[in-house]
């Protein structure tokens, strides 16, 4: 009985920790829809309600953390251009030209190339790719840390105070104070979610070896940002409700995410620095991820396969990286190393089926004889375009009358 109950507990724990994330953003979007709706003391003509002031915040969040650099430039001459001329001296570092106009220039480049992506050979795009995600990941930084904690600081203003302290419930209970302390930590974490799931987009295109999907997944990308943009210009209580889906979403999402990123980023680093030169399977475990889940551990977790002393086949990993390690005993099978284009993978074989067990990254291409060996299996096998291309080239050999085998004589 206590078994039984141990595990519905941490379940229940679980459930309580999303729902009071739900009910903080719920309270979040109260006290933004009432400071709206709530006139604000006399002030100059200039200034729009707190409310407002708030929803367009969380909105610009929410698509600056989709695509940073796009986010980020887009808005600094949104400003720039709103902006008399004689005060835009005044103006953060991202409303300036002389970093919104080159930031502007990069991304119409970026949407060049995805414009060719479809007819661009694989081979030759990939290496774009790689160059996209990094530059993903260094905006997203700096948009963290240098655009979000200002454009949120209209959290803390004493518009925001007295709209909140106009409600006689909100006041009695002193949200004001925590209210203002909270926002531009939420404004941060709110960017993180949604940067890490947007992010994943970048990682699955640099994974995927189809062009056509790199095509959709962006496609999607630029659908979701347009939802936001154009639902903050219409109206900006839709634009800070739909923003708040999009956050919430994204927290569901943040651990199949951060998997993602982590894949994404050995797969840039091996990339960049011609991992394959420098790599040698090791007799005592070699780091992959995992192409599908197992017995409860996630697809893509990250860790070292090796044999125990037994000479099963044992996966180490660490939750978030950080945790204490774990171990996965792999279930009994037919495995072999799969050779890939740009990655290889360890497969089990069923006659001709191969199921992807393990993603190996790019490191291991062309040693994935070195790697068998150490595992002691059998020969390498063909995966994903090479074993395609082979079947093709099988196909029309035999079709042409060259390489088919005679039939034994009866």
């Amino acid at each position: 009985m206590l078994a039984k109950a141990a595990p519905l507990a941490k379940l229940v724990r679980v459930k309580k920790h999303n729902w009071l994330l739900i009910a903080l953003v719920l309270c979040l979007a109260l006290i933004a829809v009432h400071a709206a709706q709530t006139p604000a003391p006399a002030r100059p003509a200039a200034k729009s309600a707190p409310g407002m002031d708030i929803a367009q915040t969380v909105t610009t969040v929410t698509g600056v953390a989709i695509s940073p650099l796009l986010g980020t430039s887009a808005y600094g001459a949104f400003k720039w251009f709103r902006t008399d001329a004689s005060q835009r001296e005044k103006l953060p570092w991202f409303a300036q030209m002389w970093f919104w106009l080159p930031a502007l220039g990069i991304v119409g480049a970026v949407a060049l190339k995805d414009a060719g992506g479809v007819v661009v050979p694989t081979a030759l795009k990939k290496p774009l790719d790689v160059a996209e995600a990094l530059e993903n990941k260094v905006s997203g930084l700096v948009a963290a840390g240098a655009f979000v904690p200002i454009v949120a600081s209209v959290f803390g203003s004493d518009a925001v105070k007295e709209a909140v302290a106009g409600n006689a419930m909100f006041a009695a209970l002193g949200v004001s104070g925590i209210f203002n302390v909270l926002m531009v930590p939420f404004a941060i974490i709110a960017f993180a979610v949604v940067w890490l799931a947007a992010h994943a987009i970048n990682m699955m295109i640099l994974i995927s070896p189809f062009a056509t999907v790199d095509a959709g997944l962006k496609a999607f990308r630029t659908f979701l940002l347009s939802t936001v943009t154009v639902a903050g210009f219409a109206n900006p209580t839709v634009g800070l409700v739909w923003s708040l889906v999009i956050i919430v979403a994204s927290y569901f999402l943040a651990g199949w995410a951060f998997r993602l990123t982590v894949c994404g980023t050995q797969f840039i680093w091996d990339y960049l620095t011609f991992g394959r030169t420098r790599c040698k399977p090791g007799a005592t475990g070699n780091t992959m991820f995992l192409a599908r889940e197992i017995d409860k551990v996630p697809i893509r977790t990250y860790g070292t396969l090796a044999r125990n002393a037994a000479g099963e086949l044992v996966f180490t990993y660490r939750p978030w990286l950080l945790l204490a390690p774990r171990t996965l005993v792999m279930p009994k099978a037919a495995y072999a190393v799969g050779k890939g284009v740009f990655h290889s993978e360890i497969v089990t074989v069923n006659g001709e089926e191969h199921t992807a067990v393990f993603t190996l990254p790019p490191r291991y291409s062309t040693h994935e004889e070195a790697l068998s060996q150490v595992y002691g299996w059998g020969a390498t096998t063909d995966v994903g375009i090479v074993a395609g291309l082979k079947a093709i080239g099988r196909f029309i050999g035999e079709l042409c009358g060259f390489g088919a085998k005679p039939a034994p004589a009866v």
